[in-house]
């Protein structure tokens, strides 16, 4: 029956382009087992060359010939419901899927990668792997994709669910997302399950969805287009694709994938990292083409050096090189630590340099009044993203550099952080390239600027400065300060221009139809404003209400007082429990708590007797913003004065933030800094921790996971060898 149906498929494929329907198909005489028997034979045909388009990339037919193959597909399924299956190819692209994003906890974790920032790190992580071993052990280097992490579930061959990294814990369904995007299997292929373990195939593997880099260019031309906001790289742009509600949206995106690894080693029957990326690469999966097993430092540099040198002509985005152990089995003596695996390392690349014209120097205005010299720059690509703006740090810094209106510059952006002009070329200076100097009056509100001594920046200092208002109302929904998710720059500034916020009371008196009703200034494809919409603002009036009962601390903190940061907001908290009895504190009071000093005092002092500033603070009082010190327990034992702990990353077994776990080891005696030094007894590092836990590891500053935290504050016992379930002392 399969061979008289074949016999067909040349025949009928043509029927099917010409829009031939169930009737056709009868009047040939087709049998029910006729028709099941070539939808079977047409899914096997199509995810063949569909493997040979996107896994070998050397297609086999023309893309006319595939149209046909998937429209006659299409067209069986329609007339016979009953053979629709979900590994179909044709259920690729879904609809609108609704209140989605369920929570996925990972059959295991998810982690991050420590990073290597130069060469010499990365050879300092090669003499640790030595030491592990007593020799140079083979390893995998693999170009470090910059996308957005996935994890896939296939039972049976079939793709079950597919969630986002999340927290390394707990991750988001976005199956019905990831079934659009066509180089990611729906089933795996045949002989693939051969090599499972398992005996209902079960498997889950991992990589990174990314966007190609024309991808990228043609949606934010589509989306300035239409006036929506351009995405700002690569990675966002992918990540925010996965998480769109309607899939079908998702499937317009034209995302891919990489896949790299296995959550679970022993579900399969190999024993490398160089296996698994063959059997990956068998199974269906789209698995890079740059990796090299390394058994030398020297193979190891030149390949990152490679790399480097490719990585403009790649066509999506690379941010480094992953260089892993290569055997699981040494992968798995060597372990993990709290936040990372030590068996592999990210070589990050050197801070990405450009060169540009600077078209202007404009004046940025902070909170406090700072004003800040910002390069208005020719716009141009760098680490993934359009820069057209960049720090200028201040007066002194532009004249230190003689940087000029019309110089090119040169420009540094290192993945998220502020991009910055480091020189211009003085060889290529224009005749007409004009010195600036620092304006003498506000340009948002025309009130003179002052230096004061020993400063480097100068400042606005009228308290009814516009741009001050905006960056202090930013401020206090800040995660640091009342934690108002969702409450972003662009919400706040619609919310300013509309009237509805003026000073951080109003916040309070914000409403969902108010806000649901705001106009975001974009205009969608019927020539119609966009609105924000219910959905938002339901989540925002829910997150204002939950901002309420934040702390004293977080109340100072989030007023922006000059030189009070977050420290000082809780030993001012400390020492006066409440906004009434910190409001009648002297100035000699207030310079007498440890740590503020007689300059935070006057700062402090005059902040609180000017008449708006304490009007603002009664209409918080009356709206129900608490104004008392949170508590997080009374007389407890104080076990750990004399110790100081630094925290980083997300605690995620606790749930708590990190201000919250810090309150909890303040309330025993501990210090909570900000920052890590060799005097730190300890560092308590969360998942997705960062250069605080390098740095600590770099000083041999004892770290210790969240058990260990969870452990101190059931025992209420300081941190001992005895009782810490790891500590990290790699040097």
């Amino acid at each position: 029956m399969e061979r008289d149906v074949a016999s067909r498929v040349g025949v009928e494929t043509e029927v099917a382009s010409q829009g031939k329907t169930e009737a056709d198909v009868a009047s040939r005489g087709w049998t029910e087992t006729d028709i099941a028997s070539r939808v079977g034979q047409l899914r096997k045909e199509i995810e063949h060359h569909t493997y040979r388009y996107f896994v070998l990339d050397d297609p086999a037919i023309s893309d006319a010939a595939f149209d046909s193959l998937m429209r006659e597909l299409r067209e069986l399924e329609a007339a016979h419901p009953d053979l629709v299956d979900s590994s179909s190819p044709t259920q690729r692209v879904g609809g609108w899927v609704g209140d989605q994003f369920a929570p996925v906890a990972h059959t295991r974790r998810m982690y991050s990668l420590d990073n290597a920032m130069d060469l010499g790190e990365l050879d300092a992580w090669l003499n640790r792997v030595k030491d592990a071993f007593g020799r140079m052990v083979p390893v995998m280097c693999e170009l470090k994709i910059d996308g957005s992490s996935i994890a896939l579930n296939y039972r049976d061959k079939v793709l079950v669910q597919a969630a986002t990294r999340g927290d390394g814990t707990t991750g988001e369904d976005v199956t019905a997302n990831i079934r659009t995007i066509k180089d990611i299997p729906l089933r795996l292929r045949e002989g693939a399950q051969d090599e499972l373990v398992s005996v209902d195939g079960a498997i889950e593997v991992r990589g990174e969805v990314y966007m190609p880099k024309k991808s990228f260019d043609a949606l934010n031309v589509a989306a300035e287009n239409e006036g929506r906001a351009p995405f700002a790289n690569p990675r966002n742009a992918a990540a925010g694709s996965l998480r769109q509600k309607d899939s079908a949206i998702t499937a317009t995106r034209d995302l891919s994938s990489f896949i790299y690894a296995i959550a679970d080693e022993s579900a399969l029957r190999v024993s490398s990292q160089g296996a698994l990326l063959e059997w990956l690469r068998e199974a269906g999966f789209h698995v890079n083409p740059d990796v090299k097993r390394c058994e030398t430092s020297e193979e190891i540099h030149d390949f990152c050096k490679q790399a480097l040198k490719k990585r403009e002509e790649l066509p999506y985005e690379i941010d480094g090189v992953v260089v892993k152990v290569d055997s699981f089995a040494e992968q798995a003596s060597m372990g993990y630590t709290a936040r990372a695996p030590r068996w592999a390392i990210a070589y990050k690349f050197p801070p990405e340099e450009k060169t540009t014209t600077l078209l202007d120097i404009t004046v940025q205005v902070g909170r406090t009044g700072a004003c800040t010299p910002v390069a208005e720059l020719e716009p141009v690509v760098i680490a993934g993203s359009t820069v057209s703006r960049a720090t200028l740090h201040n007066l002194d810094e532009v004249q230190r550099k003689d940087v000029r209106i019309g110089d090119r510059v040169v420009v540094r952006k290192a993945g998220d952080v502020i991009p910055e002009v480091l020189a211009p070329i003085l060889n290529l200076r224009p005749a007409h390239a004009q010195v600036w100097q620092m304006p003498t009056l506000c340009p948002s509100c025309d009130s003179p600027l002052v230096r004061e001594e020993g400063e480097a920046a100068f400042r606005c200092i009228s308290i009814d400065c516009p741009a001050q208002s905006l960056e202090r109302l930013g401020h206090w929904a800040s995660r640091g300060a009342q934690d108002i998710e969702g409450m972003g720059e662009e919400i706040i500034a619609r919310l300013v221009e509309a009237g509805h916020l003026k000073d951080v009371a109003d916040y309070y008196l914000l409403d969902e139809e108010v806000l649901a009703a705001l106009d975001m200034g974009r205009i969608n494809t019927k020539g119609e404003p966009i609105r924000l919409g219910t959905t938002v603002a339901k989540k925002l009036v829910t997150a204002l209400e939950a901002s309420k009962s934040r702390g004293l601390a977080r109340v100072i903190f989030g007023l922006g007082i000059r030189h009070v940061g977050k420290t000082t907001a809780e030993q001012l908290a400390a020492a006066y429990p409440s906004a009434e009895k910190l409001m009648e504190a002297s100035e000699e009071d207030l310079a007498g708590i440890d740590g503020v000093g007689v300059v935070i005092a006057q700062s402090i002092r005059q902040f609180l007797s000017t008449s708006d500033n304490r009007a603002v603070i009664e209409r918080l009082v009356l709206y129900g913003v608490g104004m008392e010190e949170v508590s997080v327990g009374e007389s407890l034992p104080q076990t750990l004065v004399g110790l100081s702990f630094v925290l980083t990353g997300s605690l995620t077994q606790s749930g708590m933030t990190r201000e919250e776990a810090g309150a909890h080891l303040k309330a025993r005696g501990a210090k909570v800094s900000g920052s890590v030094s060799a005097k730190t007894s300890y560092v308590i590092a969360g998942e997705a921790a960062g250069s605080k836990y390098d740095k600590a590891v770099a000083l041999g500053v004892t770290v210790l996971n969240e058990d260990d935290f969870l452990r101190i504050l059931e025992t209420g016992e300081p941190p001992s060898s005895r009782n810490l379930s790891l500590a990290i002392t790699e040097k």
